[in-house]
């Protein structure tokens, strides 16, 4: 995004990864850069610019495609996979706003999505609260602000929160923790790694 104001941000980048119920992903995932109009571009602060051009997605925006075009190449992806409607949610770190941009920029792609959300920050805050030892040795995000990366380490984050804190009171030992982190981030490492289709 351009921004978080919806009123005047506009859309950059949309990635999808679809799962299985196991968190599986059933195929390497999508990403589309998307060129924005020039006041979209002009309205961006600092630190959005800053963060777009460290990232490099900065230098990919002027040959992206149309919002329409964008659109249809995300439905299309996600028929290929989910062809039923309603059944997926959209999920992801803080995604309320992300929700928001789906449903004005996206909306045949928000329609189908499911109207239920997984937001995997809420489960990162009740480990904080509730398992402090899950919420301190969670992999780590390097994903530099990139929609893919950021995806499939919100993808890792959550198979780690339901490995290492959906457990019986009194919650797993931080040794247990610790080796449940160890083999998340060597899972999806690879992954992390892999590149768009």
């Amino acid at each position: 995004m351009t921004g978080l104001d919806l009123a005047v941000d506009e859309l950059v980048e949309v990635a999808v990864v679809i799962t299985d119920f196991d968190l599986v992903p059933v195929h390497p995932g999508f990403d589309i850069v998307i060129k924005p109009d020039q006041s979209a571009l002009d309205n961006m602060n600092e630190f959005v610019t800053n963060m777009h051009t460290t990232s490099g997605l900065i230098e990919e925006i002027p040959h992206g495609v149309s919002l329409a075009d964008a659109e249809y190449q995300v439905l299309e992806y996600i028929l290929a996979h989910v062809p039923s409607e309603g059944s997926a949610p959209l999920a992801g770190n803080t995604i309320g706003t992300d929700r928001a941009f789906l449903a004005k920029y996206m909306p045949r792609v928000d329609n189908h999505l499911h109207y239920r959300s997984v937001d995997v920050s809420s489960i990162k805050e009740l480990c904080r609260r509730w398992f402090p030892r899950v919420y301190f040795n969670a992999p780590e995000k390097h994903g530099g602000h990139r929609a893919l990366a950021d995806i499939l380490e919100s993808i890792r984050e959550l198979e780690y929160y339901r490995r290492a804190g959906f457990v019986a009171e009194p919650g797993p030992s931080t040794e247990d923790v610790r080796a449940v982190q160890a083999e998340v981030v060597a899972k999806w490492e690879p992954r992390l790694a892999q590149p768009a289709e």
